[in-house]
């Protein structure tokens, strides 16, 4: 005789032991302001892969793109309130909650975008007095984005080759680079960028400041004449940040799984975005997208009158963090001690992704 009863039983333990199986489960809600396309959505996505791979499937990053949770503007204070357990972060959207961040914004000789996001990766992560100063605001740092280094993409007629050409350029250009392209002369235009291609095309901006992966992005190359590649420093205020509450209730194995996936993703977004600067570059210059858009290198000479400008921003900065408690001097000191270091790596050892 079967017993309706013995089967029942079974059936309730195997659906609490599925009910307990996805209990377990850790699933992060995280806020993106972008779409899902580009590189660094796909970096993003392997981020997130990273941390269901090293976690054995036990804790899921559920992303939400293109403001569908919060938009750019708001997804600091979603992370601060617990809206969101995680999302990506620009410090010129609150530099003064992220003054933490906002280090990585200062332009510099660099724009090796593997070099930049690991020496801001390394700091941010061992360098007490930023962490707690990050936690302060109710958040922790998991990885790093970049902009690249920004360079110069101008309608006929108006190329820049050297500082003396920005004089009277209407411009657009985002965060300090903008403030230091108003210092040498030119008029700035403020604009969300999503406006910049009816800007060149109508003739209201006469020169960006921007980035290889934008002219694809925005096909500002259909408006534009000459690009001048300056590789100017690189924003990199732009980060991955969580829930200080969300990060202290995980498990050391569990914060451990974050900051291997947040590392990792730096190397896959830098190869990413190497590969890609070459490939627009490129064809921009053969035509490929269905104009000829010659790109030439500013000389050096030109480029080091542009970094000479920023350097005052540099010093605000050091004299901004000092004023909020903060050893201004020596994390900059340390913050430049890092890039050093990760570009004698790449010298000696080549990419990660090559060796």
């Amino acid at each position: 005789m079967k017993h309706p009863f013995k089967f029942f039983s079974i059936a309730v333990v195997l659906l609490f032991a599925v009910a307990s199986q996805a209990s377990a489960q850790l699933v992060l809600r995280y806020a993106e302001g972008s779409p899902n396309r580009g590189t660094r959505a796909e970096a993003l996505e392997y981020f997130a892969d990273e941390v269901k791979r090293l976690s054995n499937g036990e804790m899921v990053v559920e992303i939400h793109w293109a403001g569908a949770l919060l938009k750019f503007s708001a997804i600091m204070d979603g992370v601060v309130s617990g809206t969101v357990d995680m999302g990506t972060v620009l410090s010129a959207y609150n530099p003064r909650k992220l003054s933490s961040l906002s280090i990585g914004d200062i332009p510099m000789a660099t724009s090796d975008p593997w070099v930049g996001m690991r020496a801001m990766y390394e700091l941010e992560t061992t360098e007490d007095q930023l962490k707690a100063s990050l936690a302060k605001e109710g958040m922790v740092y998991v990885s790093n984005y970049t902009s690249t280094g920004v360079q110069f993409e101008c309608t006929e007629g108006n190329e820049i080759r050297t500082v003396d050409d920005i004089k009277g350029k209407r411009m657009r250009a985002s965060a300090v680079y903008g403030n230091v392209l108003n210092d040498l002369g030119a008029s700035m235009v403020n604009m969300t960028y999503g406006d910049v291609y009816q800007a060149l095309d109508t003739g209201l901006v006469d020169c960006l400041g921007s980035y290889f992966y934008t002219m694809r992005a925005y096909k500002t190359y259909e408006v534009i004449s000459t690009v001048t590649r300056a590789d100017w420093g690189q924003l990199m205020g732009f980060a991955i940040t969580m829930n200080q509450y969300t990060w202290e209730d995980m498990t050391p194995e569990q914060q451990e799984v974050i900051r291997q996936a947040g590392s990792s993703m730096v190397d896959r977004f830098a190869q990413l975005q190497i590969e890609d600067i070459e490939v627009v570059a490129n064809s921009l210059e053969s035509g490929d997208w269905g104009r000829t858009i010659p790109v030439t290198e500013m000389s050096q000479t030109e480029r080091q009158k542009i970094l000479d400008a920023t350097t005052k921003y540099r010093d605000i900065w050091i004299k901004e963090a000092t004023e909020r408690g903060l050893d201004g001097q020596r994390i900059w000191d340390r913050y430049m001690a890092l890039v050093e270091k990760y570009e004698q790596e790449r010298d000696q050892k080549g990419y990660p992704w090559n060796r």
